[in-house]
């Protein structure tokens, strides 16, 4: 969303649009070589969408204990490359 917000206008033309999608997949890139992955459900171990993988979620805090720390990279690759 952030990269889209920078670089992408109401007028998506053809050259602004691949220039985003670059960005976007720069970004995705370099998040994966950081973090082994870019799905959330692999990231965590466990399926937020599901009651039960929810209920692991909030059990072994890991919106503190994992999250936070994927937020911060996300906040720096795109520090990085914006």
């Amino acid at each position: 969303m952030v990269i889209g917000l920078k670089y992408a206008t109401a007028e998506l033309d053809p050259v602004t649009k691949e220039e985003t999608y670059a960005k976007v997949r720069e970004f995705a890139k370099k998040f994966k070589e950081k973090n082994k992955s870019t799905v959330c459900s692999e990231l965590l171990g466990c399926n937020i969408s599901t009651e039960e993988g929810m209920k692991e979620f909030k059990e072994r805090q890991l919106i503190t204990t994992l999250c936070a720390d994927y937020v911060r990279n996300a906040a720096e690759i795109l520090e990085e490359i914006l």
